[in-house]
Formats: structure tokens, C-alpha cells, sequence
């Protein structure tokens, strides 16, 4: 590929204006470390939803769509969007909880709920564990994607995109802190959705393609159109779709579909000026994210497969790319090297811009665990508010240099997304229950964590292949989840009195903590006014008519550009009934 001076100046003015926006808010990210790492808690509800998506919108995104659908077809995409009822649940019953505990990462959680030695090791070991290690591999993922695209777009070596990725990220985001990141979220995601769509309407409409109509009649494509799995196969069906909608959804920790909530979603709920801004941010992210968003890469995968039907025709297009690199997802870049000259200049600064602001996110929540979960609480107590901050920092760049090197030994978007899912495997149970149910304790999630990453361990170097992944998942599921309750029921509670205390700060629906309630009451520590008001049931059902209406809009787009107006138009119906009964539960269980 060969950029012209148009593309470059297009590029040029994208780092520009993103560095622009870092320094402008530089100044109040040093004041404190609630501003470098929550922007004071004063940030409104669409800066925070448009920073969701943009965070989720990462380089390596595309590219696994491309790969899902290349595979799969579009109803190989439920591995994703089933992580819509996780979405929902963290909306209407967990958006409001987070804002209410007050604390500045989701880690101090652990202390707020738990007790003992336990709760101390929980909280410091998680801070390393996910703030470094995992957050590292997740970042190392995005850059995956940005090598790919730089290899295939630029012709840059795997090493120079790391390097210029990196270096003009890092800046950024160790210079403006959480605000910086939120601002230039807003930024990059305006610049990636009109690359995305520009793109997508110019490859349809390639003479290789023939327009949408076209392409959406091709024998090799209109395989890969349905929504849902063939019925009668079952050996696709199950793992396609049965797992990710019954098993994968509440029982896996996944980034940015945590069951329960947590986070960088978590962080930006923490951040939020108050409770209603806060389910609102939540409430847009997940309608952008899997009603809005979608589509054009869809589109771009399915002419991908008209274009370039076998990864060797990949390799041949681009015999200068590694060949570790080439695989399915390497299909997305690849369609992006047809571009003319401006709008292939948008495009890169589109994923570009998708890729800084994801792993800008992960830096800043990586080093908020760093700083506050490790640094703050068992290294040095009695720091400063400037020490923080310049912690921060620091911790900002060596997380970046990691996961810069940790990105040179990945090939494959996918794998990579499995893997993650594996380790999460089994604890998502617990994350969604240890607001509801007192008996969860410290050690459930101590062990929760060990046996999740030991049986994905096991599955990925021992059991290999021998095993389809959504066994593998199943079996990590039901392993760790037999193993955390059984940890819950035979060991020492959490501390009456701070589960009294967590109750009364939080206040959840008493179902779970009955035992809590009544002894409280007893003793004048808990009274009518911590008693939650409203329905759980309603919340619950609230979430399933959220996921109802925003499948309706993910679904009814589809139908729209497949030409099938009546039932695009139906699909709409429903989820226009789907939003109305959602606002007459949320005015009646208020």
C-alpha cells in the first residue's frame, strides 16, 4: 500500500488534535487522584456512554467480527452478543449499586464487603492480577489488531507500530488522566463510526461486489446471512448459540462484560455525577454497542468473502506480511487496502483512533489498581495526592511497554478472545451474587479465581484441541462454580458487622440477606430506611425487555439492508412495545 500526502496530512491531523485534547484537561488530572482517575465524579451520562463504546470499539474488534463471520456467518456473532443480557442486568439492577458504594475502583469493593486477611490479599492480589497481568494481555489483543492493519495498510513492521502506537498513547494518557481519556473517546469515536460507514458504503459498492443487493445474493454469502443457527444442527446450534444465551453470559468475567458490572465499565459508572447518570451512560452503551455499531462490519466480513475466499488468497494479496498473521481476521485490514486515496487516510485514523482509545482506557484503569488497590493501600498509606498521581503515570507507562512486548508474540484475534473467555470461566456467578447473597466470602473468590485459571491452563495446553471450546467452557463453568460455592458454604462468613455495614451503604433487595436484615434490625443497626424500596423482579424485568428491544434494533437493521422491509419494520415495532414497557416498569417500581 501506498498512502498519498492526502492520507498523511489526515493521519497527521487526527494525532494532532488527540494530543491537543490530552494537554488541554492536563491541568486539573494533577490536582488529585479522584481527578486523574475519575475526573472529579462529575462526568455526565453521554461522555460516559460514548466512552464505553468507544473503549469496546477497539482495533482488534473488526477484526474479529471479520473472523466470526468468515467462519461462522452472522449468527456466529451470538458469542458476542450474549453478553447483551449481562449488559442489561448491569443497567437496571448493578449501575445504581456501584455509584452508591462511593469507592474509586471496583477493587475496593473487596474491603467494603469482605473482611479479615482475606479480603486484604483479595484486593492487592487483583490489583496485580487484573490491573497488570490480564489487563496486559487484553491491550496486548488491541495491538495485535493495529499490527495487522499497520502490516496490511502502511507496510510498517510489527515493532514500528508498536512503538508509534504506544509512544503517542502513553503521552496522552498519562498526561490528561480520565478526562483526557473520556475527551479524546468522544474524539476518536465520531472519526472511527464515519470511517467505518464511509468504508462500508465504498467496498459494497466495488465493481467486485456489485452493491448491497449483489452482494447479499451471492451463493458463497447467503450461508453466512441467518440470524439464528441452523435449528436442526445441532453441532452448530449449541455452541454457536445455546451456550453464549444459557451458560456464557452470568458465568463469565469478561472486559467490559463483567457480570455484575466492573471494570473500566465499573470506573465510568464510579465516575458519574449521580445514580441517574450513571444507569443512563450504561443504557446508551449497550444500545450503541450492539444495535448501532454492528452492521457495517458485518457488511465489509461478508464482501471479504467474495474477495479474498481462502486465507491463501490473503497470503498471495500480501506476500510481505508475516504468515503468522494470516488468518481469517486478517480479512478485515485486507478489505481496507481497496480505500482510494482520502478516505483510506479516515479509515486508518478510524482504527487508529479505535485502538488508542482502548488501550487508553486500560492504561487508566490499570494504573488506578496500581495506584489505589496496591500502591496507596499496602505500599505507602500516608501518600500524597501529587505522589498518586505521579504513581499513576509511571505505572501508565510501564503497562504500555508491556503489553507492547506481549503483543509480538500473539497471531490470532480469536484465540486471543477465547482464551480470555476461558479464564473467566465459572466466576461470573459469583460476581452477580455477592451483592445478593451474604454467605459469599472473601475465600469463594479467592478460589473462584484460582481454579478458573488453573482449568484454563489445563484446557489450553493440555486438553488443546482434543475438546471443542464450548466444552471447554462448560466444564470450566461447572468446575469452578461447584468449587467457589462449596468454599462459600464451608468456611467462616464475612464479619457481621461489616456486612451490616455494606448493607446499610448499599442497600440491595434483602431476599439474600435475611439473616443480615433481621439481626441488624434487632440490635438498631439496620432500620426501615436501608430496607431498598421497589421490586427485584421488576429490575429483572426490565432487563430482559432492554435486551428484547435492543435485539429488535440490532435486528431490525439487519432485516432493513437485506431488503426485507416488513420485517425490518415488524422488528421495530417490537422494540419500540419492548421501550414502552420499559419506561412503565421503571415509573412503577420507582
Amino acid at each position: 500500500m501506498q498512502l498519498v500526502t492526502l492520507d498523511w496530512i489526515v493521519i497527521f491531523l487526527f494525532f494532532v488534535l488527540t494530543m491537543v485534547i490530552g494537554l488541554m484537561v492536563s491541568k486539573t488530572a494533577g490536582k488529585s487522584s479522584s481527578e486523574f482517575f475519575l475526573g472529579g465524579r462529575s462526568m455526565s451520562w453521554w461522555l460516559l456512554g460514548i466512552s464505553m463504546v468507544a473503549t469496546t470499539f477497539s482495533a482488534d474488534t473488526p477484526n474479529l467480527v471479520t473472523d466470526i463471520v468468515r467462519k461462522n456467518g452472522v449468527a456466529g456473532n451470538w458469542a458476542w452478543w450474549a453478553f447483551l443480557l449481562t449488559g442489561m442486568l448491569t443497567v437496571f439492577v448493578y449501575a445504581r449499586l456501584w455509584r452508591r458504594s462511593g469507592i474509586t475502583t471496583d477493587l475496593e469493593f473487596y474491603e467494603l464487603r469482605y473482611s479479615g486477611k482475606e479480603a486484604r490479599f483479595l484486593r492487592a492480589f487483583r490489583a496485580v492480577y487484573l490491573g497488570v497481568f490480564f489487563n496486559v494481555m487484553i491491550m496486548a489483543t488491541v495491538m495485535l489488531a493495529g499490527i495487522k492493519i499497520a502490516g496490511v495498510l502502511m507496510g510498517l513492521s510489527p515493532i514500528m507500530t508498536v512503538l508509534i502506537v504506544s509512544v503517542i498513547t502513553v503521552i496522552y494518557s498519562s498526561i490528561g488522566g480520565f478526562k483526557g481519556v473520556i475527551y479524546t473517546d468522544f474524539f476518536q469515536f465520531i472519526i472511527a463510526m464515519v470511517g467505518m460507514v464511509w468504508a462500508c458504503i465504498y467496498i459494497v459498492n466495488m465493481p467486485e461486489i456489485g452493491g448491497l443487493s449483489a452482494l447479499l445474493s451471492r451463493p458463497e454469502v447467503v450461508p453466512k446471512l441467518d440470524f439464528i443457527p441452523d435449528l436442526d444442527n445441532m453441532e452448530v446450534l449449541v455452541p454457536l448459540m445455546i451456550v453464549p444465551l444459557a451458560v456464557q453470559w452470568w458465568s463469565v468475567w469478561y472486559p467490559g462484560a463483567e457480570p455484575g458490572g466492573g471494570g473500566y465499565i465499573a470506573q465510568r459508572m464510579l465516575s458519574a455525577r449521580d445514580e441517574e447518570n450513571a444507569v443512563t451512560a450504561t443504557l446508551f452503551f449497550n444500545v450503541a454497542h450492539y444495535a448501532l455499531r454492528p452492521w457495517p462490519w458485518i457488511l465489509i466480513a461478508l464482501a471479504s468473502i467474495i474477495v479474498f475466499p481462502n486465507v491463501s488468497d490473503i497470503a498471495a494479496k500480501f506476500p510481505n506480511v508475516d504468515p503468522a498473521f494470516v488468518r481469517d481476521d486478517l480479512a478485515f485490514p485486507a478489505m481496507m487496502s481497496f480505500l482510494p486515496a482520502g478516505l483510506l487516510g479516515v479509515v486508518i485514523a478510524a482504527l487508529i483512533a479505535a485502538l488508542m482509545s482502548t488501550i487508553s482506557t486500560h492504561l487508566n484503569w490499570g494504573s488506578s489498581y496500581v495506584v489505589n488497590d496496591f500502591y496507596k493501600r499496602f505500599v505507602r498509606p500516608e501518600a500524597t495526592e501529587e505522589q498518586q498521581v505521579a504513581v499513576g503515570r509511571i505505572s501508565t507507562v510501564v503497562l504500555m511497554v508491556m503489553a507492547a512486548l506481549f503483543s509480538l508474540l500473539l497471531s490470532s484475534a480469536l484465540e486471543a478472545f477465547n482464551i480470555l473467555l476461558q479464564i473467566g470461566a465459572g466466576t461470573g456467578l459469583l460476581f452477580i451474587l455477592r451483592w445478593f447473597w451474604w454467605r459469599v466470602n472473601a475465600m469463594s473468590e479467592i478460589v473462584a479465581m484460582v481454579v478458573s485459571f488453573l482449568v484454563a491452563l489445563v484446557m489450553t495446553f493440555v486438553v488443546k484441541d482434543s475438546m471443542a471450546d464450548h466444552m471447554k467452557l462448560i466444564t470450566g463453568v461447572a468446575v469452578t462454580t461447584l468449587a467457589w460455592v462449596t468454599t462459600a458454604m464451608m468456611t467462616r462468613p464475612t464479619d457481621e458487622k461489616v456486612l451490616s455495614s455494606f448493607f446499610r451503604l448499599i442497600r440491595p433487595h434483602a431476599y439474600g440477606w435475611k439473616p443480615v436484615v433481621e439481626k441488624g434490625m434487632a440490635s438498631g443497626e439496620i432500620t426501615s430506611a436501608h430496607l431498598r424500596s421497589g421490586s427485584l423482579a421488576a429490575e429483572i424485568m426490565m432487563m430482559f425487555l432492554g435486551c428484547i428491544c435492543i435485539y429488535a434494533l440490532l435486528f431490525g437493521m439487519g432485516y432493513v439492508l437485506y431488503g426485507r422491509m416488513m420485517a425490518g419494520l415488524v422488528s421495530m415495532a417490537v422494540a419500540l412495545a419492548a421501550a414502552w414497557g420499559i419506561r412503565w416498569f421503571w415509573k412503577s417500581k420507582a
